[in-house]
């Protein structure tokens, strides 16, 4: 019986999305975090008879046909890219980009990584840093004298010493763009890997080439919206209720057919 399938795929199917929802709600406080959406098609049909069918001697032509559907499959999970509240931390290493773009990030094993992330860290050699202690780049390193440090919207990177009142520019914050943003991989952590859906990324100057400029003492929050997830949630559960529902009929039909004597 067809009917058990179908309904265990649009079961499975709503219990992907139910997961969906579920990593962006607990994602919800996460910086720079961009909400998810579980998509899906419908899969193969059988062709009991196919439309255009020549019916009679006369040449008539089926208008229709009858093609049954056999359920439902997942098609993507697509992240919908949306620019998050500002909030302000005041922190010195604390960055928001405010537009498109990506911090580049090196990884141990020297593959680049990007990230909206910019809760950066002054490592014990000077280096700015991710929270999990992965280098910028390009490379900064503040001197261990600096007494603090100024990020201008442009990425410019200067630190103030004790002994001048003048600023000394140590190094230049750039910006990485993609042109399918939603091709990337997204490795967690907050990070990302380029792939052949993305393109390669165009590196340059915050507010330059299409890309954001800089908000020190910012940073970027999540862009769930509970409310509409919540929405979804319940619109899930009850998806996966009515596709119980469908199997429930399905065995009680079978259950019929078993007593026919």
């Amino acid at each position: 019986m067809r009917a058990l399938k179908i309904a265990a795929t649009g079961m499975a199917a709503q219990q992907m999305r139910v997961e969906t929802i579920s990593n962006n709600l607990a994602n919800m406080s996460t910086t720079g975090y961009d909400t998810r959406r579980a998509e899906f098609s419908d899969l193969h049909y059988q062709q009991m008879t196919r439309p255009g069918t020549v019916t009679a001697a006369d040449g008539t032509v089926l208008p229709t046909g009858v093609q049954l559907g056999l359920g439902v499959r997942p098609a993507a999970v697509s992240v919908t890219l949306a620019q998050g509240a500002l909030s302000q931390t005041n922190g010195d290493l604390d960055l928001a980009i405010d537009g498109n773009g990506y911090l580049e990030i090196t990884m141990p094993s020297g593959q680049s990584t990007y990230t909206r992330d910019g809760a950066l860290k002054r490592s014990a050699d000077g280096l700015i840093v991710t929270s999990d202690g992965f280098p910028l780049v390009p490379e900064i390193t503040i001197p261990a004298d600096a007494r603090r440090i100024s990020i201008n919207a442009a990425g410019e990177v200067y630190a103030y010493f004790q002994d001048t009142a003048e600023a000394q520019q140590i190094g230049e914050i750039t910006l990485a763009g993609f042109s399918n943003p939603k091709g990337l991989e997204a490795a967690g952590g907050n990070l990302f890997y380029e792939t052949e859906a993305s393109g390669p990324p165009l590196v340059s100057l915050p507010g330059q080439d299409g890309l954001g400029t800089l908000r020190q003492g910012y940073l970027e929050d999540s862009s769930v919206d509970p409310v509409r997830e919540v929405t979804e949630l319940i619109e899930a559960q009850r998806g996966y209720e009515l596709n119980a529902k469908v199997i429930s009929a399905a065995d009680q039909m079978l259950g019929a057919t078993t007593q026919v004597r």
